[in-house]
């Protein structure tokens, strides 16, 4: 199999794309012990929070259980979107190689969302894994309708990965803050949680919404085109709008660290 486009023409985004892919595919199957580290973590906390919780709480947690599935379920595709483009930046700036994706023909942008989308499927394929053996364990069934399960949770981390490029950005600017990366995860707990308060005006913050339509369509079979056009604007509103602002943040970052003369700096 081979990336490259054809002689004589130049590489289009297309052959960008199948390139990223290909290498993300090649380093989950290349490195299968760091991938399967990754699966049991996930698997690891899901027991904490569960058996753990069952002991404290006991039935209160039972009762919310299918809940918590959806939630974790959403916050592991979160923080795998978001961390994908955050640390990833990160690590091209402490390797010295930031500034050979800001000489390609593509740009840097185009290339970090990429490999930042690569990395979200990616993320899908194990945190779907993930959920399969959490409805094992717990003995809970829900209601799966495929289709608005993807739609919905692609436009829930949309959002994020606008807010992982305006962290690359500002990691690009003032290179080391990884421990304010990996700070802002836990911050998608509270944003995963937020419907549970019903304050209409958090709907407008990223993952709320994607969260309540997707416990809706997780929990109680609800198919996308039965979800309110208001609802569904909200949705796409949030993912667009947050994705735009975080490459804006993203762009102006860059081009400041250019300016400093910072761009290649660690």
């Amino acid at each position: 199999m081979t990336t490259q486009p054809d002689a004589g023409q130049p590489a289009g985004y297309r052959d960008l794309a199948r390139a990223v892919l290909y290498r993300e595919y090649l380093v989950f199957i290349r490195y299968p012990a760091n991938a399967l580290a990754g699966v049991l973590l996930a698997l690891f906390f899901f027991g904490l929070l569960f058996y753990g919780g069952r002991m404290v709480a006991g039935q209160a947690l039972t009762d919310s259980i299918e809940g918590i599935i959806v939630g974790y379920f959403l916050w592991t595709l979160s923080v795998g979107a978001y961390s994908a483009l955050s640390n990833d930046i990160s690590s091209e700036v402490q390797w010295g190689t930031l500034e050979r994706h800001v000489m390609t023909p593509f740009g840097f942008a185009p290339v970090a969302f990429l490999k930042g989308a690569a990395k979200v499927v990616r993320t899908f394929l194990t945190s779907a894994f993930v959920l399969v053996v959490m409805l094992v364990l717990t003995g809970v069934e829900l209601a799966l309708p495929v289709l608005t399960t993807v739609v919905v949770a692609t436009l829930a981390i949309l959002s994020v990965l606008g807010l992982g490029f305006a962290a690359g950005g500002i990691a690009v600017l003032y290179k080391r803050i990884g421990n304010w990366l990996n700070f802002l995860q836990f911050g998608f707990i509270l944003l995963i949680s937020a419907p549970a308060f019903d304050l209409g005006w958090t709907r407008v913050l990223p993952l709320v919404q994607g969260s309540a339509l997707l416990q809706r369509a997780m929990l109680d079979g609800t198919r996308l085109w039965e979800f309110p056009a208001l609802d569904l604007a909200v949705l796409v509103g949030t993912a667009v709008g947050y994705l735009l602002l975080g490459y804006l943040v993203f762009q102006w970052a860059t081009r400041r660290a250019r300016r400093l003369g910072v761009l290649g700096d660690y």
